[in-house]
């Protein structure tokens, strides 16, 4: 089994100190780099290659959120999740929007922050659709009316059969769960979500939820409340 490569980034020494005791004794986790800012970040990136960024929002130099957006404008960019002490922010709702595949909160146990890297580093979001949308709808009050038509004429570039995953992956569902719900294989399932990611220009599935909600498709699916775990 290949361990999943960590790069941990926080201001804070103990806290640092306190994740890398946590998240070094696991066997399929491999600590390869501490950051204290987020200016350090992308060289440590170029030169410990990680799978995973762990990334604190608030840093005093570089704050996670442009590192998570300098992060995700690269190619092959590891996945980040981010670090913070709210539940809904705003800023870790533009952290979303920058690519970042999640976010836990500093008092999460650890037995779940362990749980959201080894997720994110599979290819798989760490938010359950309900607190997506609750933070979505805390920082953004409802999508104003120009990110809507925006995220409207974006959706438009999909066809039908696109479309229904797109919605669905906005209700939080598995892969397993899609396939399931729509009659497909989960092979055709990745492609499908392959393809919308390509076509949109999006990063991850995260970005697939957001717009999904921005363009008001969630509200018109009678599933929109459901969470889908």
């Amino acid at each position: 089994m290949t361990a999943i490569r960590l790069l941990l980034v926080d201001d804070d020494p103990l806290v640092r100190a306190g994740l890398s005791f946590m998240m070094g004794g696991a066997e399929d986790i491999e600590i390869v780099g501490e950051a204290a800012d987020g200016s350090e970040v992308e060289a440590l990136v170029d030169r410990t290659k990680p799978d995973v960024v762990l990334m604190d929002i608030r840093m005093p130099t570089v704050d996670g959120l442009t590192a998570t957006e300098r992060l995700r404008g690269r190619q092959e960019a590891p996945q980040v999740v981010v670090l913070t002490t709210f539940h809904a922010d705003d800023q870790v709702l533009r952290a979303l929007r920058a690519g970042a595949a999640g976010f836990v909160l500093k008092d999460t146990p650890p037995a779940e922050i362990l749980a959201a890297v080894r997720r994110v580093a599979a290819g798989d979001p760490v938010l359950s659709p309900t607190v997506t949308r609750q933070l979505m709808e805390h920082a953004a009050g409802g999508a104003p009316d120009t990110r809507r038509t925006t995220a409207r004429d974006r959706v438009a570039a999909l066809n039908d059969r696109e479309r229904e995953v797109a919605v669905a992956v906005g209700q939080g569902r598995s892969n397993a769960e899609i396939a399931a719900g729509l009659f497909m294989s989960v092979a055709t399932v990745k492609t499908h979500v392959s393809r919308i990611l390509a076509k949109l220009g999006l990063n991850n599935r995260v970005q697939i939820a957001l717009l999904t909600y921005d363009a008001g498709l969630l509200e018109e699916d009678g599933h929109g409340a459901e969470d889908g775990h």
